[in-house]
């Protein structure tokens, strides 16, 4: 018995198959066996497998076995394996806003790109459920806050690699994490406090400070609102802000093309004021509310109470999720909850109006131990051979960009200056892109096959190729891991779009 088991392993060997790989089974038996696999899991974080079924194949997508269950305490995910292609890596797809999905509509199609190139892939709803602007889940539950925090990730990703193992019968070769906004923030602190989970981590707008972002989404909101709760602005009047801030400094990069490329250069709204005339110009307190934005919060001293700035000239379209203009802001209960309840225990009477930027920003502080991503030691990711790509747009309105240049400078003079960071982690700052997607500029970018190109070939991404993708391929199921190239219909050409050098 033993002479024909020796016979089988160097037919193995020979055929270049490893033994896990010769055991496995059919996917029909393989996808129904994982609702009672034995799952490779530290004990302090078991997992539950609730359903397991192999989807059959249609003509936009392969055969693929669908699992869903949870991991210890409450985090339920979704993830995805394809029947057939499996490219031999693990993908996981990260979350926006307060996250509480994990597979639902829209969200689950966070992992159609990476398993069309042939992911295993996961998702996850970190620790909670709730819709994706509601922060109600959070309060007076630190053991959701602390899933929230950094938890949840880190152990999706290793239940995710364990499914894996358990599906194909062998390990992935490689983990990939991709995430925007809040997303980005678990990538963050995925390289920062768990730095074996992923070999590559694309971290779009991150979340490095909840605190600072709570602050910046209040000090919007207050400062596009009169005291009655009215705009400030109307369509017409941010439009105008928005083209007059273009015409000013469209030229500050070298070329004119209708996109902002460098939106530190100086801008004074003030120029468009009325001056005495009427119609198209600014009134005298719309100049003041933009001169808020730009600068960002400040306490009464003005000063600033974080580091994150304000957002910049080119990302006026992206205040009307700030302004009641025909109807609730849709920022409103966003950035009101997060305050509230996920970074705070203010509770459900608190409103924004009420922050005091004198007193309240150290309230906001005392959960930020848990969220945090601005630590710039990544020498133990540098050292397992991580690699790190930062995208942040020029246009954010959400998560003020100045965070991820500011975060990547610490980083650069932690690890010992430009070419000790760059050999490992990246900045790329995307002129007139929004928040993750969307915008004047060229926003539809493969990142995954620049990250594949970097950790697999060794091929750093000095420059990304980008498009401009048109309203009409936009407004409905847009997400944030996008394909590429752009399809027909795109307005713009491809570039190169430079990877970001701290100044």
């Amino acid at each position: 018995m033993r002479h024909w088991l020796m016979v089988l392993l160097l037919a193995c060997i020979a055929l270049g198959a490893s033994p896990a790989s010769a055991a496995a089974t059919d996917p029909q038996t393989a996808c129904a066996n994982l609702l009672g696999a034995t799952l490779d899991l530290p004990a302090e974080m078991p997992a539950h497998i609730l359903s397991s079924e192999l989807i059959a194949s249609s003509d936009s997508t392969p055969a693929f076995c669908r699992v869903r269950g949870y991991v210890s305490p409450n985090t339920n995910f979704q993830i995805t394996l394809p029947a057939s292609g499996w490219n031999g890596k693990f993908f996981y797809a990260g979350c926006t806003g307060s996250c509480g999905m994990a597979g639902e509509s829209l969200w689950a199609r966070e992992c159609d790109y990476p398993v069309a190139r042939g992911y295993a892939c996961i998702l996850s709803d970190m620790g909670h459920r709730s819709g994706p602007g509601d922060g109600l889940w959070a309060w007076r539950d630190l053991e959701a806050k602390v899933d929230f925090g950094y938890r949840a990730t880190h152990r999706t990703a290793l239940t995710g690699k364990a499914i894996v193992s358990a599906f194909y019968a062998q390990p992935a070769k490689r983990s990939y994490f991709m995430g925007c906004s809040t997303g980005g923030r678990q990538g963050l602190v995925s390289a920062q406090r768990f730095p074996e989970d992923f070999d590559g981590i694309i971290a779009g707008a991150p979340v490095i400070s909840e605190a600072g972002t709570s602050m910046s989404f209040v000090w919007t909101l207050n400062s596009l609102a009169r005291a009655d709760g009215s705009p400030i602005f109307d369509d017409r009047s941010l439009a105008l802000l928005h083209r007059g801030a273009i015409a000013a400094l469209d030229a500050a990069d070298g070329r004119k093309d209708g996109v902002i490329g460098n939106p530190l250069a100086p801008f004074d709204p003030a120029t468009l004021g009325c001056k005495g005339k009427s119609g198209d110009c600014l009134t005298p307190e719309q100049i003041d509310a933009a001169r808020k934005i730009y600068a960002g919060p400040v306490n009464t001293k003005g000063q600033p109470v974080y580091f994150g700035g304000g957002f910049l000239p080119g990302s006026e379209m992206g205040w009307r999720a700030f302004l009641s203009i025909g109807g609730p802001a849709s920022a409103t209960r966003s950035g009101t909850d997060t305050t509230r309840y996920i970074q705070s225990d203010f509770g459900p009477g608190w409103e924004a109006s009420a922050f005091d930027f004198d007193r309240d920003p150290d309230r906001l502080r005392e959960y930020e131990v848990l969220y945090s991503a601005s630590n710039p030691d990544l020498r133990a990711y540098r050292a397992r051979g991580g690699k790190l790509l930062i995208y942040h747009g020029w246009a954010d309105a959400r998560v003020a960009p100045l965070n991820s240049v500011d975060y990547y400078g610490a980083v650069t003079r932690t690890l010992g200056g430009p070419a000790s960071a760059e050999a490992f982690a990246r900045l790329v700052m995307v002129p007139g892109m929004e928040h993750c997607w969307g915008g004047d500029g060229r926003f539809a970018i493969d990142y995954i096959a620049a990250m594949e190109d970097w950790v697999e070939r060794d091929v750093a991404p000095a420059t990304l190729r980008a498009a401009h993708r048109s309203p009409a391929t936009t407004s409905e199921g847009a997400t944030f891991i996008q394909s590429f190239p752009a399809p027909s219909g795109s307005e713009r050409a491809v570039e190169m779009l430079p990877t970001y050098k701290v100044q």
